[in-house]
């Protein structure tokens, strides 16, 4: 009888979608971060024979973690964070349907893959993702600056594929039956040797690669504006889909929110903008293989952003141009919500974290603690290095992020 292993606390929502997974998968595991996603819940990973799921996969293919060590420590940039917290806000585009400043070159516009079916329905995409490389998103995506045990400087960012991966993920789920705006659909799934699987794995694959050059060229960025050199990367991603052997057996392995942990391989996790980071190692137990070598991608949301900021309304704005007109401007706002951001960022601000963007939905209160998190996932992870947020920089509290995970 296929089950649902767990890790701690499960959350009513993704118990329930976690269920409607299991119809099509052979298995699966919800890690202690979990909670409601769209069809698949945050935290889960499920296990597919010769088939597999966009839904679980999700909207931001391949969002993911990188960390990078500089060669700098905390008394080297003490009196400049404020600085550098300004350089980095003005440096990089955050918040959704954003371009780049800079152009990034990457060879995975070289590729083959850009040559699919798929890609002469949207002859736009190519252009559209070679003007977001490099750029944050929304939500919770970030760019931080941390110092670790022995004050040396690090870079840690989140963010995935874009537009480019969202437009790839509803394409394909709508192919395979899903309905994109039912946040409790349950997943439909691709079956392997159909033109539509190997298509999707292709742009998969593709918006992975895309992922990985953008935080890249962000961690680098970062590090030539701060001034250092990097000494380590840590890289990995949480919405993707591979191809793995668990108990003798292959599977197409879905994370999503989910971080792969094998055994010495190693991993960035966040907590909250007010919250310290971890950077981990897989090790080998029974329990790591119950969790199909996957821990947690972050602390885990215990607040709806709903909850957290209210519901979102859109009020008329008045605005200054440099040249002394005005004009009026739509910005949106948000109404009945429980968090009180100028006292989150009075208190951030009195710890010495320097918070440039963000709202209420991102606030510490709507997240579990990290260090708890991480103890129900004992036996399967190591703690390496914990890192203490110096600057923490996302989009402004105006973005609305229409993916939530």
């Amino acid at each position: 009888m296929k089950k649902i292993i767990t890790f701690g606390l499960i959350e009513d929502g993704a118990m329930v979608q976690a269920e409607n997974c299991l119809i099509e998968a052979d298995g699966f595991a919800l890690m202690a971060d979990n909670h409601k996603g769209y069809g698949m819940p945050v935290g889960g990973v499920a296990l597919y024979k010769d088939k597999i799921s966009p839904a679980g996969v999700g909207f931001d293919i391949a969002c993911g973690n990188k960390a990078v060590k500089l060669n700098i420590k905390y008394a080297d940039i003490k009196e400049r964070l404020p600085e550098i917290a300004r350089l980095i806000a003005d440096t990089f585009s955050f918040g959704v349907g954003q371009k780049n400043d800079y152009k990034v070159n990457a060879d995975l516009f070289n590729s083959s893959a850009w040559d699919l079916d798929f890609f002469k329905q949207y002859p736009e995409l190519k252009n559209k993702a070679q003007s977001q490389l490099g750029t944050i998103g929304g939500g919770n995506h970030y760019i931080d600056i941390f110092k670790d045990e022995l004050d040396y400087i690090w870079v840690g960012v989140h963010f995935g594929s874009r537009g480019l991966g969202h437009t790839i993920a509803s394409h394909f789920m709508k192919l395979a039956g899903d309905n994109p705006n039912i946040i409790d659909e349950t997943p439909h799934c691709l079956k392997a040797g159909t033109q539509e699987f190997t298509d999707y794995i292709a742009c998969m694959k593709l918006a992975g690669e895309y992922a990985y050059a953008g935080r890249d060229w962000v961690c680098a960025k970062t590090a030539e504006l701060i001034g250092a050199e990097i000494t380590e990367e840590i890289h990995n991603h949480h919405n993707f889909a591979w191809l793995e052997k668990h108990n003798g057996a292959e599977y197409w392995v879905v994370r999503k929110g989910a971080t792969p942990a094998f055994p010495d391989q190693k991993g960035f996790i966040g907590g909250s903008m007010g919250d310290n980071a971890v950077i981990v190692q897989g090790v080998d137990s029974d329990k790591s293989k119950e969790a199909f070598y996957s821990t947690v991608h972050g602390a885990g949301r215990v607040m709806s952003r709903t909850q957290a900021v209210g519901k979102r309304k859109y009020i008329k704005v008045e605005r200054t141009k440099s040249d002394g007109t005005t004009y009026m401007f739509k910005e949106l706002s948000y109404m009945g919500g429980v968090v009180n951001m100028e006292e989150v960022r009075k208190t951030l601000a009195e710890r010495g974290i320097i918070l440039i963007g963000a709202g209420g939905d991102e606030a510490p209160a709507v997240y579990k603690k990290l260090p708890e998190v991480l103890k129900l996932h004992e036996g399967t992870i190591k703690t390496l290095h914990t890192l203490t947020p110096l600057i923490v920089v996302m989009a402004g509290n105006e973005e609305y992020d229409p993916y939530k995970d």
